[in-house]
């Protein structure tokens, strides 16, 4: 006790490490109702029709949907051809988006059914296994845009069902059903019978709008999530390590090693660097370990991406051991950087997606996640080892954490200058 009042640092870090976390999980999870990230929805419209003009604008003024009919730029800005069913399925392969909707040719011609087996068209929604929200989301969504968007369609379809199975109308009662369909057609066409975002989303299982689910990315995996955990959890368990093994520049800082090694031709920069590819290495062992277990013990696709696996385990490897010397040369004692670590590692691996994926997180958290190490390299092995992916598609998670690598080995070097002048 004497020894914790002493070191105040490690005391304040004490109390605010529960604080911070407990603020984090208030974000992520306290203001689920008014705060649940909207769905990137990729459509194709085949049809080219009313019905299915009307059906998208009816999903596109839901304030749950992303919609987007072409790719699009940073800032939203459309940035090429409207997508096809063959580019709208490699979309949701590369992961640019979780779901595709692919309206047919034909489907303004019954656009709705009411029950099985009457006829309507079927709309295809292709769908990464990963998310395994946004496709419930975005069907019970389609059933409350067509009930809401396509009130002509609905009332047509209705008096047809009404003319077959109640014995038929009497000519002048087809031309008042004609004349009122008339005048909704024109009230929909003039944009009046928008959604209202107050309306049931009805009950997918029933809907009036026939969806097929068709999974393309997963369909063919084993064990679909348990490369995500093995990066998430590995990479969480690699800082702790690397902070750890760091620390031992405290131990030999207060034990006076390190001015002895000092006082020989031995720099600090190349014992900083050679501490940073000892922990490289520790830290790839530890990845590879895990790896190792899920392929033996959760059947994991391990061998057939070794390259990928191998690119983005280095990478992960410098950039946490670069992490781990910093925070070393920040603190003042192990006490110090126990606590010290402890709260910044737990902050980013809740944030960046290893304790919860971030796709389920509020739009904010999802970009702040892309501040921490853990996001970039999920994301990577999750290319690797979900997606398929080659490995010229990691390079942008591989210039993030060789990035940040470097950065944050040059400002512990810059830090650890006042060893030198001890």
């Amino acid at each position: 006790m004497i020894a914790l009042k002493r070191d105040r640092g490690a005391l304040v870090l004490s109390f605010v490490l529960p604080l911070a976390f407990f603020s984090i999980f208030a974000v992520i999870f306290g203001g689920q109702h008014d705060s649940t990230p909207r769905v990137t929805l990729i459509v194709v419209d085949q049809d080219k029709t009313e019905a299915s003009e009307n059906l998208i604008r009816g999903l596109e003024q839901d304030g749950s949907l992303w919609v987007h009919r072409s790719p699009v730029t940073k800032k939203g800005a459309p940035s090429g051809p409207e997508y096809t069913a063959a580019t709208a399925e490699a979309a949701v392969k590369a992961g640019d988006a979780p779901v595709a909707l692919i309206i047919p040719q034909g489907f303004g011609q019954h656009p709705i059914a009411f029950g099985p087996g009457t006829g309507g068209s079927t709309l295809e929604l292709l769908n990464d296994q990963s998310d395994a929200i946004a496709p419930q989301i975005v069907v019970g969504l389609l059933q409350k845009a067509a009930m809401t968007s396509m009130p002509s369609a609905m009332a047509d379809e209705g008096m047809k069902y009404a003319d077959k199975y109640v014995g038929g109308f009497t000519p002048a009662q087809k031309a008042k059903v004609d004349e009122e369909l008339d005048a909704l057609r024109k009230e929909e066409a003039s944009g009046k019978t928008g959604t209202s975002s107050g309306a049931d989303s009805g009950d997918a299982s029933a809907g009036i709008v026939a969806v097929n689910e068709r999974a393309v990315v997963g369909e063919n995996k084993k064990s679909p999530m348990i490369s995500f955990y093995a990066a998430a959890i590995g990479v969480m368990f690699l800082m702790f390590t690397a902070s750890g093994s760091a620390g031992a520049l405290l131990d030999e800082a207060e034990s006076g090693t390190l001015e002895r090694v000092l006082s020989t031709r031995v720099t600090m920069t190349k014992l900083l660097a050679g501490k940073l590819v000892f922990n490289t290495g520790l830290a790839f062992v530890q990845l590879v370990v895990m790896f190792l277990w899920g392929w033996a013990v959760f059947k994991l696709d391990f061998f057939s991406h070794l390259p990928g696996f191998a690119v983005m385990g280095l990478c992960t490897a410098f950039a946490v051991a670069a992490f781990g010397m910093l925070l070393a040369s920040a603190c003042q004692t192990r006490a110090q950087l126990g606590a010290l670590s402890t709260l910044v590692i737990l902050i980013m691996s809740s944030v960046g997606g290893s304790m919860f994926p971030r796709f389920l997180m509020p739009e904010a958290m999802q970009k702040a996640g892309l501040l921490t190490i853990n996001a970039w390299a999920i994301d990577g092995f999750e290319k690797v080892f979900w997606r398929d992916l080659p490995v010229t598609a990691l390079w942008p998670q591989v210039a993030v954490l060789l990035g940040v690598g470097v950065v944050l080995f040059v400002i512990a070097r810059r830090v650890a200058r006042r060893w030198e002048y001890v």
